[in-house]
């Protein structure tokens, strides 16, 4: 003969079934929130991207003199005298040439496309400035893509005359 124990061991179908629909409420309220979480976040790899334009142009600009060495800029010369762009970028002289420049997607030093950068926008702006009684002008260049920007500011004296 076999004695039945009346204590029952295990869970019934239907306390399985509420667990079940617990724990996916619990990982849909995670996973919702690693969602937003990733989609508002920047990605590193486009910062550093955003970063390394900037800081390329940037330095580009730094590099010219200060003011256009011959002060001969007409409309028949190089650059010329006029709203700049991307296709001229080769003949700046100075850093107030690029006051104003602006590009969608990345383009090189000679007009060419980057195709792998097209989805960022670069604009540059220069204006004077002052630091501490020398004058200097103020070089900002910021770099968009989608609804991210990085912005880099620089400051350029007349050290060289």
């Amino acid at each position: 003969m076999h004695r039945q124990s009346s204590a029952q061991r295990g869970f019934t179908l239907l306390e399985l079934i509420v667990f079940i629909i617990i724990i996916s409420i619990g990982f849909v309220g995670i996973l919702s929130v690693f969602n937003v979480t990733g989609l508002r976040s920047a990605d590193p790899m486009q910062q550093k991207q955003m970063l390394t334009i900037a800081e390329a142009m940037l330095s580009e600009i730094m590099l010219k003199d200060y003011d256009d060495p011959g002060n001969d800029c007409t409309p028949v010369t190089t650059p010329r005298c006029m709203l700049n762009n991307a296709f001229d970028r080769q003949n700046y002289n100075d850093v107030s040439d690029y006051d104003t420049f602006a590009t969608t997607g990345i383009y090189r030093i000679d007009g060419s496309a980057i195709a792998e950068l097209a989805a960022y926008n670069l604009t540059v702006s220069v204006t004077n400035a002052a630091l501490g009684g020398v004058t200097a002008k103020r070089v900002t260049v910021t770099v968009t893509n989608g609804g991210n920007t990085l912005s880099l500011d620089g400051y350029r004296t007349n050290y060289g005359g």
